[in-house]
């Protein structure tokens, strides 16, 4: 069944931005292949989310790795999208990035003008995270970094250590298949954003 025809959810055309909005803030989500990056797009948008999903091909099969990837038929061939309003006077845009590392060229320009970002791994392959941190912070992006749970147990200290995260980075655990979870990640973000800024000494995260 089409998924659009299937998902309630608005359209973007159909549902306009309250008339009180001042303030867009861009979010990326970045991370390995197949660690939940579509779905949390999905999940959190409050408008059907845009996406990009093709089935992966013979061809496809033999470039990208799939280690640690099971029963995966789409990828992301451009980048996923959706929308989450914070109030009446702020919105966030969702870009969720492509994982394989064909595609890591489109990172730095889905990076530029960005607020902030969100790193969602995949606890038994940390190591695909890493080059999406070393890119954030090398664009200056600040992010959290969000442990999706597939059914293993959370060791922050352990995940920090191997990432060789700076103190000040949140880590959490989430679901990428449940609202509520993805918006705790996003509520987590937005915090982080005004405490960088608040130890900075500067004022509001945005303006308008």
């Amino acid at each position: 069944m089409d998924s659009a025809v299937s998902d309630p959810r608005p359209a973007r055309a159909e549902a306009p931005l309250h008339a009180a909005t001042r303030t867009a803030m861009k979010i990326v989500i970045v991370g390995g292949f197949g660690v939940g990056k579509t779905t949390m797009v999905r999940s959190v948008s409050e408008i059907r989310p845009l996406d990009t999903e093709a089935t992966m091909t013979q061809e496809g099969l033999l470039v990208d790795d799939l280690t640690g990837v099971t029963g995966k038929s789409t990828t992301t061939v451009a980048f996923d999208f959706g929308r989450i309003r914070v109030d009446d006077e702020h919105v966030l845009y969702l870009f969720g990035a492509p994982g394989q590392e064909r595609f890591w060229f489109l990172w730095d320009r889905l990076f530029s003008g960005a607020l902030g970002a969100i790193v969602l791994l995949d606890p038994l392959r940390i190591s695909d995270s890493w080059y999406a941190i070393d890119r954030l912070e090398h664009q200056r992006v600040p992010f959290v970094v969000a442990c999706n749970n597939f059914g293993g147990s959370f060791h922050p200290d352990r995940i920090r250590d191997a990432l060789d995260l700076d103190p000040h980075v949140p880590l959490i655990e989430c679901d990428a298949r449940v609202r509520e979870s993805c918006r705790d990640v996003l509520v987590t973000l937005v915090e982080h954003l005004f405490a960088r800024r608040a130890r900075s000494g500067g004022g509001e995260v945005v303006s308008a």
